[in-house]
């Protein structure tokens, strides 16, 4: 078990994030509110859950212990992996999923995609003994407000990462958000989908 994660960033993209760490570098799959913490060059702390599979290691980092705890529990509910875990906090916060689940908010959970009203309901009854109430009310809202204001320097990194300049990078990431005015600005990995195709014209 990788416990956290402590170096420099080598890079971050619209998944992910290298850090370097005793001059290996670890590729760390985060959500896009992990990700905006991060600047290439600086030093980063992440607490990190090691998922194992039979063809793959898959490291995933967090904000804090309490992310990482939620995520842990998450993925103990049948049919949640580790992406939707990850899809789950890249939309609520902990104690939002917290209170979602102890209030059996359906609605809130729906909002998640790849999560449907049977999907929650499912969430709902193995989970609610498990994640427990809320810690506290300060951070009980969702997370598509960040999402909204993040999404354009998480796709502008992905693209100059990716080898655009920062002058195309600039010039996509506004013909997206010309096209998305309003929308939902959670998944990021498809913003730079889009972006790539304005690029690609």
């Amino acid at each position: 078990m990788i416990a956290f994660v402590n170096g420099r960033v080598a890079s971050a993209g619209p998944a992910g994030a290298v850090v370097e760490v005793g001059g290996v570098g670890l590729s760390v799959q985060c959500t896009p509110a992990t990700l905006a913490g991060l600047r290439v060059g600086d030093r980063a702390h992440l607490p990190t859950s090691l998922v194992v599979r039979e063809d793959s290691l898959t490291l995933y980092g967090f904000a804090d212990d309490d992310e990482r705890t939620v995520f842990e529990l998450l993925q103990t509910a049948s049919g949640v992996g580790p992406r939707l875990a990850l899809a789950m906090l890249a939309v609520h916060t902990p104690n939002s999923l917290r209170r979602a689940v102890a209030t059996e908010d359906l609605t809130g959970l729906t909002k998640v995609s790849g999560i449907g009203r049977k999907g929650a309901q499912r969430i709902v009854l193995e989970l609610k003994d498990r994640l427990g109430l809320p810690t506290d009310g300060a951070h009980d809202t969702p997370m598509p407000t960040f999402a909204a204001a993040a999404w354009r320097a998480q796709v502008h990194a992905g693209l100059t990462n990716l080898g655009w300049t920062a002058r195309d990078a600039d010039a996509a990431v506004d013909a997206v958000a010309a096209d998305i005015d309003g929308q939902d600005t959670s998944d990021i990995a498809a913003l730079l989908k889009q972006a790539m195709r304005k690029l690609s014209r």
